[in-house]
C-alpha cells in the first residue's frame, strides 16, 4: 500500500458509505442542515438527479432538481458535504443518458421518467 492510498483511506468519509447508489433519472431525497444565525434545522429537498460529477469522492457533486410553483429549482450538492444529513432513494428512474438536461425544457407529462420495474424472483 502506498502512500496515497493511505491518505486517500484516511480522508473516506464513512456516511457517504452509508449513502444509497444512485444514478441520473433517479428521485432522491435529500435531508440538510441549514444554520440560521444559532439556530439549526433540517430541511428536505426531493428532486430528480439530473447529473453526477467528478471522479475523485472529494470533488464529486450531484445536481437535484425539482419543480416548485412552477418553476424549475436546481440545487448541487456536494457528495462529501457535513451538511447532508441522509440521501433517500424513492425511485429508481429508467433513462438512458448520464446527463438529463433535456429535462429543462419539458414541461408537465413530458417531464416525467419511466420508473424501472424491479421484479424479484419468486420463491416457490
Amino acid at each position: 500500500m502506498n502512500l496515497i492510498d493511505i491518505v486517500n483511506d484516511s480522508f473516506k468519509n464513512e456516511k457517504v458509505a452509508s449513502y444509497p447508489k444512485f444514478k441520473a433519472g433517479d428521485t432522491i431525497t435529500v435531508t440538510y442542515r441549514i444554520k440560521e444565525g444559532e439556530k439549526e434545522r433540517l430541511q428536505k429537498f426531493r428532486g430528480v438527479v439530473i447529473q453526477l460529477r467528478g471522479c475523485s469522492a472529494a470533488t464529486r457533486t450531484f445536481t437535484v432538481r425539482r419543480v416548485a410553483s412552477g418553476v424549475g429549482v436546481e440545487r448541487i450538492f456536494p457528495m462529501e458535504s457535513p451538511f447532508i444529513h441522509s440521501i433517500e432513494l424513492n425511485k429508481i428512474g429508467k433513462v438512458r443518458r448520464a446527463r438529463i438536461f433535456y429535462l429543462r425544457e419539458l414541461s408537465g407529462k413530458k417531464a416525467r421518467i419511466k420508473e424501472k420495474m424491479n421484479i424479484a424472483p419468486s420463491a416457490e
